[in-house]
Parts: structure tokens; sequence; C-alpha cells
């Protein structure tokens, strides 16, 4: 017996700004998969994903796995890109450059 769930049906609740980031990202991939004139059905094939998954990532769900939008960007030849993700973090340049000590771990409970 198989237990099929349905990845759309799935309830992941995300702070706004950060579903209107994702849902900007699903964007940006499908205009790049668009302007490579792939269709979801070839790149679900070589992601090794369904086609509804394809479509959940292209909506920006934040119900699908991180390594799934992974897959995407390899396939469409744009993992690269996933390493530019915090690369320049202003904050902590600035935290650095004000010689800030942070804690490296949060004190102990007594």
């Amino acid at each position: 017996m198989f237990i099929i769930i349905d990845i759309m049906k799935r309830k992941t609740e995300i702070l706004p700004q950060a579903k209107r980031t994702l849902i900007q990202f699903g964007e940006n991939i499908k205009t790049a998969r668009l302007r490579r004139k792939l269709s979801m059905e070839q790149i679900a094939e070589r992601a090794g994903i369904s086609r509804a998954t394809v479509w959940a990532v292209e909506k920006g769900s934040p119900s699908v796995a991180m390594g799934t939008y992974m897959q995407i960007l390899f396939v469409l030849g744009l993992d690269k890109d996933f390493l530019l993700v915090a690369a320049e973090d202003e904050l902590s340049r600035k935290l650095q450059d004000a010689e800030l000590l942070t804690k490296r771990r949060a004190p102990k409970k007594k």
C-alpha cells in the first residue's frame, strides 16, 4: 500500500515577505526555463521530479524541499548562482567592522 501526499495541499506558513520573495524566486526560475525553451515536462524528467512539483516551484510553494529547488537550478545551469546567497552579507560585515563581540553559543541554562 502506497500513501501519496499531494504537495499542493500541505499548508506551510511563512512570513508574508518571505512568501513574496519565494514567489519572485519561482517566477525567476520559470523565466529562466522559458528563455531556454524548455517545457515543464523536460525539466521534471531531467530533475527526476514530477511536473506538478515543477509547477509548485514556479509558483513559489514553501512546501517544496530546498533540494528540489536546487535540482531545478542545476538542470537550468544556475546552480552556482545559489552560492551567491548571503555571500555579500552587509550587516555581518558592519558588525565585524565595528568589532562587536558576539557569542558563538547561547548561554547554558542553569
